[in-house]
């Protein structure tokens, strides 16, 4: 059984109006519904306004001569200005909210040619939205005015997917944007490439913050600045990227960097700052190793990210600032969260879009598209086309998937390796010797780096004289490599002297943590300032 055709619409007070038997000469949106010989219209709802019901009576009989079958119903709608767009829309949403739509017995057209155009829009906006369970019907007078001519109608179906054109162009669009994101990279790796499709939905559509994960050198930085990029491209935001590695931030100087100050609010606050929240306002904000923040600094940051107002160091004034957060860490918040090192409420504000970018050793085959790309990249920079021999290429590509490349710095090893061989590339041609070198260079890099620190990640040799590194005891070693880990993930000496004598400081009647790990590190020829910077 077909459906039957219902009309929503507005009355047309000029359209729509006419006296006497000239009122048939002339072409009236509403009348025409009901004049087209093969579309019979079963129900009408005229909206009006209550100083039109007068016409809308007229009208509503008009009708009935034409057509008898169509029931006209008037719905007076109590609008004071037709051409305010809140008092409108609210006025035809609770109708349209009330309606007891059937869409198995009925089908709906919205009739957008009469009325305001402010009504217009708001049924435009009912109908996209779905509130409207129908279609846009939109009529058009007769090119030559003959009595009863109905002219003609138009029905637009909203639902874009069932325009194949269209749809043609929204999926390039969507390719256009996966490829920026991938810097036009054509990547292999069925897991990168849909975790990126997904960062892709996410980037344009959601202001809520981002967690990228992954080591270092895995792209966190490069792909939060595409993301960026990708939504000022779509006008999604007019501020500015701003990029900070929360490693580097220290003392006052970290509350300072991000949330700004005013003058005199500390030593050497000699000038207000408006710091970096505010300068990413209406942008995106990148924090890098969030995970480095201070206690203090991450209840500030919960509170601007909730709120989009926080206290700039020293004010008693609350500022705004309306950024979207990306962060990056290279380490597992979860287990800082469980010791205590990172807030859970904020983990928990800043999780709800997460994702892991894996290692360049877990992406073997993307491999050899990035090369290629850092390879173009080179080439422009050095002004000249650069190219593998194609042995060099095979022994290049063989020992980059093998076991033994470690990658262990992800795309900057691969960047530099790269970008030495192209500089070397004698016209413009990367060679087998070349290739050789430049595997024994990142054999020797990944081999120290393998041997590195054996203690608690520390190079002593970065510290210490070698004559005084020479003479320590391995057990003087070991615990000072220890120490001086605890101190670099410590905030301040008290805080470190307070980890290193957790039990033996409940033992004593003067607790004086910090003095007590000065001076084992002045021991040591070391101060505090020495090992942080």
């Amino acid at each position: 059984m077909s459906k039957k055709t219902v009309v929503v619409g507005f009355l047309g007070s000029q359209l729509d109006a006419g006296q006497g038997a000239g009122r048939w000469e002339k072409w009236r949106p509403t009348v025409s519904l009901v004049q087209h010989q093969d579309t019979l219209v079963h129900r009408l709802e005229l909206l009006h306004v209550p100083k039109h019901e007068a016409l809308a009576k007229a009208v509503q009989r008009d009708i009935a001569a034409v057509s008898p079958e169509t029931e006209v119903r008037l719905m007076s709608m109590d609008i004071a200005d037709p051409w305010d767009f809140g008092e409108v829309y609210g006025a035809l949403y609770d109708w349209v909210r009330r309606y007891p739509f059937d869409s198995d017995r009925e089908q709906y057209w919205a009739h957008i040619t009469t009325g305001t155009h402010v009504a217009q829009i708001c049924l435009f906006l009912l109908v996209e939205s779905r509130f409207l369970p129908g279609v846009l019907l939109q009529t058009a007078p007769p090119k030559k005015q003959i009595r009863n001519d109905p002219g003609s109608f138009a029905l637009i179906d909203l639902d874009l997917s069932r325009y194949d054109a269209l749809a043609q162009r929204f999926e390039q669009e969507q390719r256009d944007a996966l490829a920026f994101l991938k810097s036009g990279i054509a990547t292999r790796n069925k897991g990168f490439n849909a975790l990126i499709e997904e960062i892709e939905r996410v980037a344009i559509r959601s202001r809520a913050p981002i967690l990228l994960t992954g080591p270092t050198g895995a792209g966190k930085s490069h792909l939060a600045r595409r993301m960026f990029e990708l939504k000022k491209s779509r006008h999604q935001v007019s501020g500015e990227f701003v990029e900070v590695n929360c490693a580097t931030l220290r003392g006052d100087g970290a509350a300072s960097t991000l949330f700004g100050h005013k003058k005199g609010s500390f030593t050497g606050a000699a000038a207000d700052r408006a710091g970096l929240l505010r300068a990413a306002h209406d942008g995106v904000l990148f924090l890098d190793e969030i995970g480095e923040l201070g206690a203090d600094e991450q209840a500030m940051l919960l509170k601007a990210v909730e709120e989009k107002r926080f206290f700039p160091m020293g004010s008693d004034r609350e500022v705004s600032s309306d950024f979207q957060l990306i962060a990056g860490t290279n380490r597992d918040l979860r287990v800082d969260v469980a010791q205590g090192r990172f807030r859970e409420d904020l983990y928990a504000r800043i999780n709800l879009w997460s994702y892991t970018l894996p290692g360049l050793s877990q992406r073997t085959e993307d491999l050899e598209p990035n090369i290629e790309h850092l390879l173009s990249k080179a080439g422009v920079e050095l002004g000249r086309a650069v190219r593998f021999n194609a042995e060099a290429k095979t022994d290049y590509m063989r020992f980059a998937q093998s076991a033994d490349a470690l990658w262990s710095g992800n795309f900057r090893d691969l960047s530099a390796s790269v970008t030495r061989l192209a500089t070397l590339a004698d016209g413009g041609r990367i060679t087998t010797g070349q290739v050789d070198a430049e595997i024994q260079r990142l054999r020797w890099l990944w081999q120290r780096s393998e041997r590195g620190p054996q203690h608690g990640e520390v190079d002593l040799g970065t510290l210490l004289p070698a004559e005084r590194l020479q003479e320590l005891d391995y057990f003087d070693r070991v615990q000072l490599e220890a120490v001086v880990k605890v101190c670099r993930d410590s905030r301040t000496l008290s805080d470190a002297g307070r980890k290193l004598f957790d039990r033996s400081r409940t033992q004593r009647t003067v607790v004086n943590d910090a003095d007590r790990l000065r001076k084992y590190l002045h021991k040591h020829g070391l101060s505090w300032e020495t090992i942080v910077a």
